[in-house]
């Protein structure tokens, strides 16, 4: 009883919190004492006189979720199994698919991919929802039971089928699990003799260990790339730190203020290592929460251009709040604000959580870069040392907004990367050219600049996906050609070396990554 009725007081507290929310002027406000006095006797009730005897324990965790719900986005319960695998995801590594996921409304939504990793060489993508897992139906399936269908011994292949916003048809993808190490840097290396690139997926404990190792071993670097692509966040802590890599001491980096949170400034704590250099960050609309908060206050601060997409606009503080059972409340306490005054997070109404992860979709397909009515809509600020104009509203609008290169895109290839075929195919490829290849090429580097995958290759790959039932298509071959290719070279170049050969790769033809290099070469 003592620790349902504990569980009941934090959810009591949540309804609370939910009702002061939506309360007006004219109604009077609940007391959350008398609320809470409300909420046991009727548990006590329904466990001393319904008829049948219940389950406490997932009436309590279904109230729970259900007042959740109908919060912010971004406020979850997690079960007591569920945190093992919270743990797992910031300290471990595993075999698997390589996805980041969350079972909302009984879906498992893709929350974010492992770059490099066996889906996102598929062509998996954020806000997918996977509904089949070899054949099986998993719709309703509960948190905890995902690893297990996901996971597997290296080298096996699972079967998935996906619902994609705006496809008529399910989606269906042939992975094949691949050892998963939980790294924050994916890339690092010297782009040009003067200029280092980084690429950072995540933020958690050891990243600023990650990132400040790769920076050291590059100690001729004038100017930095830091690309946040698709970094869905993580801790405060590691972006707190890495955005202080770029600024002096005691220069704000983000500020938090809630309903019962008073205003908390975190600065940088020391000089930063690289305070004079030129710095470009990448984002894009997958860059969100702690990503947010860097290229939000180095932008603020005149310190860094940033270049790519509108980002996602994460910015509200979750608590975590531990249950006396091991479960866990993700509860919302906070909003993040940028060193000028910026709210990141972007609008939502409370109770519409299918509405808000929409709206990133729908953000894809429109026509980048914005028009000037849409962004003299938008709340204006000035950046802290230049006086630039800066925009609010939600995310962090880049300085320079690059659009996404569609002109080779076709249906054959997109059914080419959901069925793994080019990952699968280089896998063939090597096994036949591996030491061939080694011998010939010692290093990434001269791979990258002398290995071209030519048509007798691609012709190769077109029977072999024709073997896995995949009509050939040449009239979209031609259209995707220059993708086929340079993804097949990044992969093989990825199996035989690292990640940091797959970038090498991918960002010569990036128009992102060519637009920061272009920016640079300018200044």
């Amino acid at each position: 009883m003592k620790r349902l009725l504990a569980i009941l007081l934090a959810l009591t507290l949540s309804l609370g919190a939910t009702a002061q929310s939506t309360a007006t002027e004219t109604q009077p406000k609940a007391d959350p004492s008398q609320q809470l006095q409300k909420l046991v006797q009727f548990y006590r009730y329904l466990v001393g006189f319904y008829i049948d005897e219940v389950d406490s324990g997932k009436l309590v965790e279904d109230a729970i979720v259900k007042v959740l719900s109908e919060l912010d986005p971004h406020s979850t319960y997690i079960n007591a199994e569920e945190m093992t695998g919270v743990r797992e995801d910031f300290d471990g590594s595993f075999s698997g698919i390589g996805v980041e996921f969350r079972v909302m409304d009984d879906t498992v939504r893709i929350v974010n991919t492992i770059a490099g990793g066996p889906s996102a060489d598929v062509g998996i993508l954020p806000n997918d929802r996977i509904v089949k897992v070899n054949g099986e139906s998993i719709v309703g399936v509960k948190q905890t039971e995902v690893p297990k269908l996901l996971r597997g011994k290296e080298g096996t292949k699972v079967d998935i089928e996906v619902v994609r916003h705006g496809v008529a048809e399910p989606l269906g993808f042939t992975i094949v699990r691949r050892q998963i190490p939980i790294n924050s840097v994916d890339a690092a290396y010297m782009i040009t003799p003067k200029t280092a690139y980084i690429k950072v997926n995540r933020f958690a404990r050891k990243t600023m260990d990650e990132f400040v190792e790769a920076m050291d071993k590059m100690p001729n670097a004038k100017q930095v790339i830091l690309d946040l692509r698709s970094n869905s966040g993580g801790l405060i802590e590691p972006s707190i730190e890495m955005a202080g890599y770029f600024l002096p001491k005691d220069r704000e980096v983000v500020s938090t203020e809630g309903r019962v949170i008073p205003k908390e400034s975190y600065k940088a704590r020391k000089g930063g290592v690289f305070t004079r250099g030129e710095v470009i960050v990448l984002i894009d609309e997958f860059s969100a929460s702690a990503s947010e908060i860097v290229s939000g206050a180095l932008q603020d601060w005149d310190r860094a251009t940033i270049i790519g997409r509108p980002s996602f606009g994460k910015g509200l503080v979750q608590r975590q709040i531990p249950m006396v059972d091991g479960s866990a409340v993700r509860l919302t306490v906070a909003r993040y604000h940028t060193p000028t005054g910026r709210v990141i997070q972007r609008p939502f109404e409370n109770g519409k959580r299918e509405e808000y992860y929409a709206n990133l979709t729908k953000r894809l397909s429109e026509e980048l870069p914005l028009d000037s009515a849409t962004l003299d809509s938008l709340p204006k600020y000035r950046t802290l040392i230049k006086g630039r104009t800066v925009y609010g509203g939600g995310g962090i609008m880049p300085d320079i907004i690059v659009k996404s290169d569609t002109s080779d895109y076709s249906d054959y290839w997109a059914e080419l990367s959901r069925r793994g075929i080019l990952a699968e195919f280089v896998v063939d490829y090597l096994d036949m050219h591996r030491s061939e290849l080694e011998s010939q090429f010692s290093t990434d580097d001269q791979f990258v600049g002398e290995f071209e995958v030519g048509d007798e290759m691609i012709e190769s790959m077109v029977v072999f996906a024709e073997g896995r039932g995949i009509a050939r298509n040449d009239e979209e071959l031609a259209i995707s050609h220059r993708s086929i290719a340079e993804i097949t070279k990044a992969l093989i170049a990825q199996r035989l070396w690292d990640s940091t050969a797959y970038f090498k790769v991918v960002n010569r033809t990036n128009n992102i990554v060519k637009r920061a290099l272009e920016t640079l070469s300018v200044k």
